[in-house]
């Protein structure tokens, strides 16, 4: 599959890998502060989200092959990958299964164990939105208002409408496809799987993703892992602490 990416600067790969309902367009500020510190920085949309293809087919086995076949296409070789949530478990399972491709890894709020799906009041109401005539973004924003009381996050989502048409608003994302998914969107990483490359998990000092008791465990599988905490910010902590996300990222490399 053909991924759809911006590219910005140029230097050293470094590839970087949205969430779950998100797109390579939530990190371009930080891509651009990236590129500008002597980075070839590579803002990639995974498989059903933004502007890259749609498939019935979804889970991180083949979004791990999506971004192997995407460093393959583009001759990229030794590459930094970081992945946010979703993001972060591709970015994982592309480390364990090409380590000779993945220099360094940055992995943002998430664990490789499981999680039990939790995006279920967010689904329906993109799913109402999709079903509805919206031929505003305020109409929209109002519309998922009821399912959606956090304005952040909702801001977030409505990155995703496009103008399908001259009247009607739709989602870039293959929403059934990924709903039909979400039990493969929580999945474990399997446990016999490690990476002994430089590694740095990022978590948001608000956020439960990453627990104390999933330390053990991501050391038995990263034996070069460091943690940082970052105060004050919750799951979306590049995004909420944009200065100390960069500072922090950028002492790793």
């Amino acid at each position: 599959m053909k991924l759809h990416s911006t590219i910005l600067g140029e230097g050293t790969p470094f590839l970087i890998l949205h969430g779950f309902l998100g797109m390579s367009d939530n990190w371009k500020t930080l891509g651009n502060s990236f590129s500008e510190n002597g980075y070839e920085v590579h803002l990639i949309d995974q498989r059903n989200h933004g502007k890259s293809p749609h498939s019935d087919d979804f889970n991180y086995n083949l979004l791990a092959e999506d971004i192997k076949d995407y460093c393959k296409e583009k001759n990229l070789e030794k590459i930094i990958l970081l992945g946010h949530s979703m993001g972060g478990k591709t970015a994982m399972l592309t480390a364990f299964l090409n380590s000779e491709l993945v220099e360094k890894l940055i992995v943002v709020d998430i664990a490789p164990k499981y999680y039990a799906p939790h995006h279920q009041e967010i689904l329906n109401g993109l799913t109402a939105l999709d079903e509805a005539t919206i031929t505003s973004r305020g109409d929209a924003e109002d519309f998922l208002g009821e399912f959606v009381p956090d304005k952040p996050t909702r801001l977030f989502l409505l990155k995703n409408l496009y103008w399908k048409t001259k009247e009607k608003l739709a989602l870039k994302l293959n929403l059934r496809v990924l709903k039909d998914n979400i039990e493969d969107l929580g999945a474990a990483l399997p446990v016999q799987y490690t990476y002994d490359k430089a590694t740095l998990f990022i978590k948001g000092g608000n956020s439960g993703y990453i627990k104390e008791e999933d330390w053990k465990t991501i050391k038995e599988q990263f034996s070069k892992a460091e943690l940082v905490t970052i105060p004050g910010a919750g799951h979306w902590v590049h995004a909420e602490k944009r200065k100390d996300f960069l500072k922090a990222v950028m002492e790793f490399l």
